[in-house]
């Protein structure tokens, strides 16, 4: 089943789809068991300036974003280096090339092959499918992130990846808008993403149910567009932890809620840093992920 939810007459309505049209939800889906609270609290910005009809699906309670593709690290820091450092880059790629390895700065903290890692995103700053993006004032290296996000149906604490597993109420196509020339400087202090990620981040505007994802969730298949042009195409296999674990992991003395997001981190080619097509203003960005959804947003002038 698919949900979204809509403006009509300045009005806030939840709509269902199982198979064929879009229907009114009924009275069990408002507020909706799913996702409790979250479909109750819309956000008065969350609708986009140039369509006042588009909404997120549910206002998130929180945002956590993993690290759980080890390949999108390797190929991200890769790409970050050849832009930022172009004679580091071409240093790291010799060394590559004789040893047919990736450099080993290139790869993720060891902690990776510990525990799920993670940071706390902004989810407050949300926007719909559909709205002009701009670079905020204080970069010059907009950039994506094609990411799976899944959001709590059910409260958890301790739990094990199977339940864990079982609270997952949905999933929606992620978009963690990225300032990169921002990021480098701010990962280095070793407090992680601020301002490089906090300006703004984007969901498809339609949630799917679990039951039509997590049967396949390991072989979903997705692509970036831009300007028309096909310049990635993507897969959730290969992570490194299961959603159940990346839950559990979280609850651990840890109480979470329904309408808590959680995202898996950028799929291997999902970003410009990753592939090398930075986008700027003017250029349509296509992020689809097969099954799930997508986003869709111009990019305007800083």
């Amino acid at each position: 089943m698919q949900v979204r939810r809509i403006r009509v007459d300045g009005q806030v309505r939840t709509q269902r789809r199982t198979d064929g049209a879009w229907e009114p939800a009924d009275a069990s889906l408002t507020p909706w068991d799913v996702l409790g609270r979250a479909w109750d609290d819309p956000a008065p910005e969350d609708a986009a300036p140039d369509d006042p009809g588009t909404l997120l699906p549910f206002q998130p309670l929180s945002f956590r974003d993993y690290m759980l593709f080890e390949q999108h690290t390797i190929d991200a820091s890769r790409g970050l280096v050849r832009r930022f450092h172009p004679a580091q880059y071409r240093a790291a790629r010799a060394v590559e090339l004789l040893t047919r390895r990736p450099f080993p700065a290139f790869r993720p903290h060891r902690l990776l092959q510990e525990q799920p890692i993670y940071y706390l995103g902004n989810h407050l700053t949300f926007v719909p499918s559909g709205t002009e993006i701009r670079p905020p004032s204080y970069s010059s290296a907009l950039d994506y992130e094609l990411e799976l996000g899944f959001v709590l149906a059910r409260p958890l604490l301790d739990a094990t990846p199977e339940e864990a597993t079982a609270a997952i109420g949905g999933f929606v196509l992620v978009n963690d808008l990225s300032a990169r020339d921002v990021q480098r400087r701010e990962m280095a202090s070793g407090f992680g993403p601020q301002k490089s990620k906090h300006f703004a981040s984007s969901m498809s505007e339609v949630l799917v149910t679990a039951e039509a994802v997590l049967p396949h969730v390991d072989a979903l298949q997705g692509r970036v567009v831009v300007n028309g042009e096909v310049v990635a195409e993507v897969s959730t296999a290969g992570m490194r932890w299961s959603l159940g674990e990346v839950l559990a992991h979280a609850s651990r003395s840890e109480r979470l809620l329904p309408g808590e997001l959680f995202a898996t981190g950028t799929l291997p080619g999902g970003s410009g840093m990753e592939t090398g097509r930075w986008i700027g203003p003017g250029d349509e960005l296509e992020l689809v992920l097969d099954g799930v959804g997508r986003v869709e947003h111009r990019v305007l002038p800083a």
